[in-house]
């Protein structure tokens, strides 16, 4: 005897839901018109550190590999010049 399957909400027993694939963000530095990475700038700088001082890393910030490194870079400049605490407070 052959025994038979439940059907799936949509009647289809050998349906798979489709998968969901997020579109990739461009990096926010590789336009024409995208803003340069400046360590002088600890305003733009602010967005890709954490409340607890850390850089945020490429899968969050959606940064290309070469421009992470700029930014990991600038960053740490503007912590030795006091520009950007090493540390946050609150």
């Amino acid at each position: 005897m052959k025994r038979e399957m439940a059907p799936e909400k949509n009647g289809n027993p050998d349906s798979v839901p489709p998968q969901r694939r997020a579109r990739r963000r461009g990096c926010p530095f590789c336009g024409t018109d995208s803003p340069p990475i400046d360590y002088k700038d600890p305003q733009s700088l602010k967005y890709f550190v954490t409340e607890r001082g850390k850089v945020v890393p490429r899968r969050i910030s959606g940064a290309c590999a070469k421009h992470q490194r700029e930014l990991m870079l600038a960053i740490k400049r503007a912590r030795n010049i006091a520009l950007l605490p090493f540390t946050m407070n609150e």
